[in-house]
Formats: C-alpha cells, sequence, structure tokens
C-alpha cells in the first residue's frame, strides 16, 4: 500500500546551525527522495552561540560520515570532557560534571553506592578520582578511545564532545548540504500564505516577490518562530519562574594558554559565566536575570573576567526559558529556538537540534498529517526538554548561596514536582532512576547533586553486605586503574597539534 499524498518539498526557513543541520541530514538521510530548499537571510543573522556540544553530537557525525579530524580543523575546534562549574552550591566550591562513567559498575549496583559508603567513612577521595573524564579534565589530558587496549578499559570507551565556531559550524554543514542537493535561497520572507481551510503554510513569498511552495515547512528562524508563532500561533510555556535568567551578553577573547578540555561556568552575583576554548579564540559570556543586573553592569563583569584581550564588543542576547507548546503544529515543525529555549548551562542547545531532527525523520509523515503523529511528536519533546529543564534548575537551587538577591531566590524557589522528587530520592539513599528517553544519564545527576552539595543520609543496603576491606579494595582498585589510565593520556593541546590543527585564521 502506498501513501496516497507523499511528501515532495521540504523547505526549511532559516539557517544558522539548526537550518543546516536539518538541510544535511535530510540530504544524507533521504538520499535526494525530497526536493529541499533553505532560506536565509544574510540581513537577519543568526544567535551564533552554542559552541559547546554533549556526546551525543558524535552519532549525528556518524550518521553523516563525517570524518572527525576535518570537522574540527574546519571548526577550529577543541574537545570536551565535561564541564567545569565553580561558586555554585558555595563560592570557593568547584567541581566536574564529566562524561562518561564513575568508576565501574559492581554487580547489579553502580559505582557510586560503594563510594558513597567508603567516602563516608573516610576511605575513599573526592569523586573527581574515580571518572577518567573528571580527572583527564583537571589534568589538561585527551584522546580518543583507544583501538589497542583490553575492551573493559576506560581508554576503551572515552566519552567526548567538542568545543567549536558556531558560525564555521554552519558554513561546514552548508557545503555539505549543497553537495548533496540541497538548494539554498538568499532572502527574506515577507509574507506567508495559508491554505485557506485548514491553515496550513501553503507558501512563503520573498522580499524579491518570489513565492516557494511546500508539502513541509520546517522552521528554523529562531526566537522570532516566524511560521510556528508568529504565522500559526501555537503558544509557549515560560519557565522564568524557574529559570530567572532572560538574557546574555557574549563576547570572544584572545586564547592564554593550552586550551582546557572543558568548559568552564561560574557563578556570578545575577547568574553565571561561560569560557569555551577554541583554537583561535576563547568564547566567553554571561547568562544572567535583567531582574538583578542591568546589561551595562553584566558586559563590565563579563569583560573583567575575560582571560584575554577582547575580539569585539559584547552583544546582548535577549531571551524567555521555555518550550513551544506545539513545536509540530500542522505542516510545520519547529526546530532548534524556534520549538523553545533553555539556557546553555548544560551545552544542551545543539543536542535539542540534533533530537528534534532525528524525531522527525522517525515520525517523518506524509502529505496527510496525522494526527497521531504528530501528537506523539510533541509529547516526545516535551517529556525530553522538561527533565533537561529540570536537570538545569538542579544547578541553581541546589545552591547554599544566600550573598546575593539573585542566589537568594534561587535557593528558595518552588521547583517542579518531579525534580523534588528525584532529589529527595537520592538525598535519601543515592538512588536515581532513569526513563530510557532522557538525555542525561545516572553518571551526569550523581555528579551534579554531590557536586551541589545534595550529599545521600545513606546508601543501598547491599553495599553493606560487602566486608570493609572488599570495599576498600574496590574503591582503591578503581582510583588506581583511572589515575594510570590518565597519566598515559597525552595533553590536549598535543593531541590537537598531531590529529587536527587548523591552519593560520
Amino acid at each position: 500500500m502506498h501513501n496516497e499524498s507523499p511528501i515532495r518539498n521540504i523547505v526549511i526557513v532559516g539557517g544558522g546551525t539548526a537550518g543546516w543541520m536539518a538541510a544535511a541530514t535530510f540530504a544524507k538521510v533521504f538520499e535526494g527522495r525530497f526536493a529541499i530548499r533553505l532560506i536565509e537571510s544574510e540581513e537577519i543573522g543568526t544567535v551564533g552561540v552554542g559552541e559547546a556540544t554533549v556526546p551525543h553530537l558524535k552519532r549525528f557525525n556518524q550518521v553523516l560520515e563525517i570524518d572527525e579530524a576535518e570537522f574540527v580543523r574546519e571548526t577550529r575546534g577543541t574537545f570536551k570532557l565535561g564541564i567545569q562549574f565553580v561558586d555554585w552550591a558555595r563560592i570557593g566550591d568547584s567541581y566536574i560534571h564529566g562524561f562518561g562513567n564513575i568508576g565501574f559498575d559492581y554487580g547489579l549496583l553502580p559505582f557510586h553506592q560503594y563510594w558513597l559508603k567508603a567516602h563516608r567513612e573516610g576511605r575513599a577521595g573526592p569523586l573527581d578520582e574515580y571518572s577518567l573524564n573528571t580527572l583527564a579534565a583537571i589534568r589538561g589530558k585527551f584522546m580518543t578511545s583507544a583501538s589497542d587496549v583490553p575492551p573493559n578499559s576506560p581508554l576503551a570507551n572515552i566519552a567526548y564532545a567538542y568545543h567549536f565556531d558556531a558560525g564555521l559550524y554552519a558554513k561546514y554543514l552548508r557545503r555539505y548540504a549543497e553537495q548533496r542537493g540541497v538548494l539554498r535561497t538568499e532572502g527574506k520572507v515577507v509574507e506567508v500564505v495559508q491554505r485557506a481551510d485548514d491553515g496550513f503554510i501553503e507558501a512563503v513569498v520573498l522580499a524579491s516577490g518570489e513565492r516557494i511552495e511546500g508539502d513541509l515547512f520546517v522552521d528554523c528562524s529562531g526566537f522570532r518562530g516566524l511560521l510556528i508563532e508568529q504565522t500559526l500561533h501555537a503558544g509557549y510555556e515560560d519557565w522564568s519562574h524557574w529559570l530567572p535568567c532572560d538574557r546574555a551578553v557574549a563576547v570572544p577573547c584572545e586564547n592564554v594558554g593550552p586550551p582546557t578540555p572543558y568548559v568552564r561556568c561560574t557563578a556570578r552575583e545575577a547568574g553565571w559565566t561561560w569560557r569555551i576554548p577554541l583554537q583561535h579564540r576563547t568564547g566567553n559570556g554571561y547568562v544572567y536575570s535583567s531582574a538583578y543586573i542591568s546589561d551595562d553592569e553584566a558586559a563590565a563583569s563579563l569583560l573583567k573576567h575575560l582571560d584575554g584581550r577582547p575580539l569585539g564588543d559584547p552583544r546582548v542576547l535577549r531571551f524567555t526559558a521555555g518550550q513551544r507548546k506545539k513545536p509540530w503544529d500542522r505542516n510545520v515543525v519547529a526546530i532548534g529556538l524556534a520549538s523553545g529555549f533553555l539556557e546553555p548551562l548544560e551545552s544542551t542547545s545543539i543536542y535539542l537540534i540534533q533530537s528534534g531532527i532525528a524525531r522527525l525523520v522517525n515520525l517523518f509523515p506524509d502529505g496527510g498529517f496525522s494526527p497521531v503523529v504528530v501528537d506523539r511528536y510533541n509529547a516526545q519533546a516535551a517529556f525530553e526538554i522538561e527533565r533537561i529543564r529540570d536537570f538545569i534548575i538542579l544547578h541553581y537551587c541546589a545552591t547554599e548561596r544566600d550573598d546575593t538577591p539573585f542566589w537568594s531566590y534561587c535557593r528558595t524557589m518552588d521547583i517542579p514536582r518531579p525534580l523534588a522528587e528525584t532529589i529527595e530520592l537520592f538525598r535519601d539513599s543515592g538512588r536515581f532512576f532513569r526513563n530510557a528517553e532522557e538525555m542525561f544519564a545516572l553518571t551526569s545527576w550523581v555528579e551534579v547533586m554531590i557536586g551541589q552539595r545534595i550529599l545521600p543520609r545513606g546508601w543501598h543496603p547491599v553495599v553493606d553486605l560487602m566486608p570493609e576491606e572488599k570495599l576498600v579494595e574496590l574503591t582503591e582498585g578503581v582510583r588506581k586503574v583511572i589515575t594510570h589510565c590518565v597519566d598515559a593520556m597525552p595533553r590536549h593541546e598535543q593531541f590537537i597539534a598531531r590529529h587536527c590543527a587548523a591552519g593560520p585564521a
């Protein structure tokens, strides 16, 4: 049986990271089955941040059969083992949310359960010492997974992500997509034509007068939501009561010293600053709440804390944390900022683009746009972003800081019930239950909760069945293996120079 009304034309409105990731994916996966057209205007520009990623992007590159070394060179990228958080629970605190595993699971229990007891009894060191990623990040080491070690070695399966220049990334994907048949049209959309009977988008009209028709429209127009919101009025759910930061000021600076294999996020008086090392510069920004600090004060604070000379003027972005109530409405699917926004604290922006594209490919419609398919897409999208939202809220609410009005608000605000229940379960005995469709795994929650001083009162009762000498042998054995592996890794800058150094800027 064949679909009576197949999709023939896909129109992507907006370029940037979201638009070109979508175009590149469709071109590769659909292999010419659809006409793909991307409309973007150089007048409008793009947000241009989102320079840090999570390990899921490796899978995206694999699907597109992108060569990693070439990709890193072309985007002047570096590698990322995790995120360092400074001054979050208390001023003076520092911890790393590292990708990958903590120790090795023993029996049916995750390693951190044994660590909890050993650490409480003074028989184990800080959690950082039991994770390859966190210890390597601290010591400035990096390598990709080794093929010449035993399969159970921590070096055989290293989880990592990337830092890169977002503008260069979009250009890289544009070349990839155009080589595979995607047609780019320069122009500004000035009119959206809807069908009279059901409100579906029929065409968009450019300032030049050109009318571009399509069957499926992908809205990558950023915060504006040109199709999904300005035309279809899909609605927006505001989360600023949980995530009060509503602005960011960004500026690059000169590199000072070798690039760290991690992002640094430092809590400030009314939000937090990021530091993202690239091969040719360092990206910096201050995410803040305009209720507690002015734009000028935020810019001055950011400039004061730069490592090197600024390479431009600070640029202010305005946003509202939240999600589109219907990211798929009629024949429009919103991808990227058009579908919702979460601040880049855990580098999830590009992941959400990737996830939305993958979900659309999986639930790709025919011309009938079955409500069952659309509703499933929207339900999955909502679940995913809400769980990521809760993980980000965790960093704010789990603080002891009361030194500024901003942190006093975060410390005492109400939080979503699922997050409150997750915290209480962990605080009770270090346990965490993850839905299979969640982005962040057990390791991430454990590292952030421990780092934010949410310390369990106890541990899984099975741990107490292990003799004390065996417990010490287990935890000390893991620490020695991790230390030995990190000792064998090259410096981050050495790995880049050897495998994927970019040419002159």
